[in-house]
């Protein structure tokens, strides 16, 4: 029985003392690829904190998998707290991605440092592991922050508008490696502010308009919102 890794039901959910999202409920199961839209001020971000449990929604619930458990989830944020000047290579940037993954006292062990050397592996970027990051592009940037958004996974991985900084090519490479992602058996939440069919890579949409959420297949969604 396929089960989903993430259940809501009836979910409220307020943002300065103002209900974003109301009554909620809907399913996410393993290997979904779930495009989040919605109007700017709609509620998605706020969303996607309630489902870190960053912040406590006024009713509903939020039920994980059985085997899903806190450290089974990376998360890119939309604005990453890394100053442009940080003095640190690429390798040290993805490497802090293990600190809430593996158990480790004053040194990152052999298996974290494996870790980070696979996901960098995996999105292409090994070869500039030892580049400073400031020195980077904002493509070669935002695969360096997934690959430590996906060394503190194992199950489930959320994006807040990771192409924002993206020029075209970049976001296409980038989309490229999140399916080539969800393929290998990743789930992916992604909250996108692009309604075109390019944009809206994953097999189900939750829409958020006027505190109400909808999440049906994409294709479904884009014969609606056509």
């Amino acid at each position: 029985m396929n089960n989903p890794v993430i259940s809501v039901k009836n979910l409220t959910v307020s943002y300065d003392k103002n209900v974003v999202i109301k009554s909620a409920s809907f399913e996410i199961f393993r290997k979904d690829f779930l495009c989040v839209v919605g109007a700017n001020g709609s509620g998605k971000s706020t969303l996607i904190r309630a489902l870190l449990g960053l912040i406590q929604p006024v009713s509903g619930k939020i039920k994980y998998g059985e085997d899903i458990k806190h450290n089974s989830i990376g998360f890119l944020p939309q604005e990453t707290k890394i100053e442009q000047n940080f003095p640190a290579t690429v390798f040290e940037i993805v490497l802090s991605g293990t600190l809430g993954r593996f158990k480790h006292r004053f040194f990152y062990s052999e298996e974290a440092k494996k870790a980070a050397t696979d996901a960098l592996r995996q999105l292409g970027i090994l070869k500039i592991k030892e580049r400073s990051f400031s020195n980077l592009s904002g493509g070669q940037k935002q695969k360096v922050l997934l690959a430590r958004a996906l060394v503190a996974t194992s199950e489930i991985l959320i994006l807040d508008e990771p192409s924002n900084s993206l020029d075209y090519k970049s976001r296409k490479d980038f989309y490229e490696m999140l399916k080539k992602l969800n393929d290998s058996g990743l789930t992916i939440i992604m909250i996108t502010h692009d309604l075109d069919a390019d944009d809206l890579i994953g097999n189900k949409v939750l829409s958020i308009k006027e505190c109400e959420v909808s999440c049906e297949s994409t294709d479904k969604f884009l014969r609606r919102y056509k």
